[in-house]
């Protein structure tokens, strides 16, 4: 779930507390050029205050005036639709030919938002079912694998961090990565034995295991909602994790350090059960190159990187370095060389 989608379930339940009528807009249907997502949320105040977005501003106007005038989702959720028409897409200034279609609700006590996010706090995935002829909601544990769905009678959304991040390594360069991907949807977990990283490991809300990261990558069952991120600089943590992250179904595995540290990695990776395939995965040095020198730095570009191969998108040509191609007789020879 989009930390953008948090904020808007923060936003109407503080609403609805102070004693405000809330409305809650859920997209639960798009088709051609949408400007937001499935699942994008919009939350609409009595007096006309709005938080969120599912069109980018213009459907917002025509949903604060309908609410305010009780027009809409007053007593129960109602579903509306907006752009069937060209003329229509046009009015609301949809691209052409483009349409959404909108869940709103009322928020109650019925509506269950405190829970939710509660357990969205706690970083749980969370399935909330929204029934559309009582208004009611109910909460139950989620699962990787669910996706937004609307039956025209129930409408089933996703709630709570929808990826995983794992991070070996619990040094200062984790902190700015673990925080920052907590912003972009993942749940976060650092993976370090060692005491002197270990103990003083604070960061609310990313939980720190203390067991050896191959072991606890192994029994994690990583799937394309993953992505491991080596960080120690030790060949004996982060070489294990990797040869475990290498062999899973993970979307992204990356190592910290330079070209050369990364090639005698992957030269140290050939002596185990993996395939070339598998070792050409590994992106090292990891993250985009745009010249990151600090931590911070560091961290962004890492997580753009993580966010172009979540979404298919090749480098662009500005950020482009050169790839690290996995020529298996190329290391045979530099290792004979060492």
């Amino acid at each position: 779930m989009d930390s953008v989608d948090i904020e808007v379930l923060r936003n109407a339940e503080a609403w609805r507390e102070a004693g405000h009528r809330v409305t809650l807009g859920t997209i639960v249907k798009t088709w051609g050029s949408a400007p937001r997502p499935i699942g994008a949320m919009v939350a609409i105040r009595d007096d006309g205050q709005v938080t969120g977005s599912v069109s980018g501003g213009c459907v917002e106007d025509d949903l604060i005036e309908k609410v305010r005038a009780k027009a809409l989702a007053a007593e129960k959720p109602q579903l509306v639709t907006y752009g069937v028409s060209n003329e229509d897409a046009t009015r609301w200034g949809l691209p052409c030919g483009g349409t959404l279609q909108v869940v709103l609700e009322p928020v109650t006590a019925d509506s269950g938002i405190a829970a939710l996010l509660a357990s969205i706090g706690s970083q749980q995935l969370v399935r909330r079912r929204l029934d559309m002829a009582s208004g009611r909601s109910t909460l139950e544990a989620g699962r990787w694998q669910d996706v937004l769905e609307f039956d025209g009678q129930v409408l089933s959304s996703v709630h709570g961090p929808r990826w995983r991040l794992v991070l070996i390594g619990g040094g200062q360069l984790t902190r700015y990565l673990a925080e920052m991907a907590k912003m972009l949807d993942y749940h976060v977990t650092v993976i370090d034995p060692r005491s002197e990283y270990a103990d003083g490991w604070d960061l609310g809300g990313v939980a720190l295991d203390r067991g050896m990261p191959d072991d606890v990558i192994a029994g994690m069952n990583l799937d394309g909602h993953s992505a491991v991120v080596a960080l120690t600089h030790d060949p004996k943590l982060d070489d294990m994790a990797l040869l475990e992250a290498l062999k899973s179904a993970a979307f992204y595995v990356g190592a910290i350090g330079s070209k050369k540290n990364n090639d005698a990695r992957r030269r140290r990776l050939l002596e185990f059960d993996l395939a070339e395939a598998e070792i050409a995965r590994l992106r090292g040095p990891v993250g985009l190159y745009i010249g990151s020198k600090t931590p911070p730095e560091i961290a962004v570009a890492i997580l753009a990187e993580m966010t172009a191969v979540r979404h298919g998108v090749t480098e662009p040509s500005w950020a482009a370095k050169e790839k690290s191609r996995f020529d298996p007789s190329a290391c045979e020879t530099a290792s004979a060389q060492s």
